[in-house]
């Protein structure tokens, strides 16, 4: 089990593209999810797969629970996702020795960016680059889980 301090942020520029250390094409959606707990699957490149449990309610810590599951059962359960299957290409990029991932999303989804940061504490907001934009921690509209359930958000950073 690990605790994450996770914020998330619109992006505001483009500045963060030169930046970029790896690209991620990633396909999530939700078999459950409640306020406070999600379990989520997520395949990357098409080639590997994981099961992820969250706990929590706090807008910035929650408990997560990964495990690495067989593709062709990750494949499979699509069958039993909740609302939409999320779509979105998943960007590394580094500033001043934290790793940001910055989802451009894709499908129904498409236009929206957003910036994640999990550390183990908190980052002062001095230490932020200057291309992310608005902060949305805690908005649940911008969360994942939302995002495939809900409706499309608001975009403008």
């Amino acid at each position: 089990m690990g605790k994450e301090v996770e914020r998330k942020f619109l992006v505001a520029g483009a500045a963060w593209r030169d930046l970029v250390e790896a690209e991620i094409r990633i396909r999530q959606f939700y078999l459950a999810a409640t306020p406070g707990r999600t379990v989520r699957v997520r395949i990357s490149n098409g080639s590997s797969a994981e099961l992820t449990l969250k706990f929590g309610a706090s807008e910035r810590e929650r408990d997560e629970f990964e495990y690495s599951i067989p593709l062709a059962e990750a494949e499979e359960l699509t069958a039993f996702a909740l609302g939409r299957v999320i779509e979105k290409t998943r960007h590394h990029v580094r500033h001043r020795g934290y790793l940001y991932e910055v989802d451009v999303f894709g499908g129904m989804l498409a236009g929206l960016v957003v910036a994640e940061l999990e550390t183990p504490e908190d980052v002062p907001d001095e230490m932020l680059p200057d291309w992310l934009g608005r902060e949305v921690t805690g908005q649940s509209r911008f969360y994942n889980a939302s995002l495939a359930l809900g409706g499309i958000p608001e975009i403008a950073a």
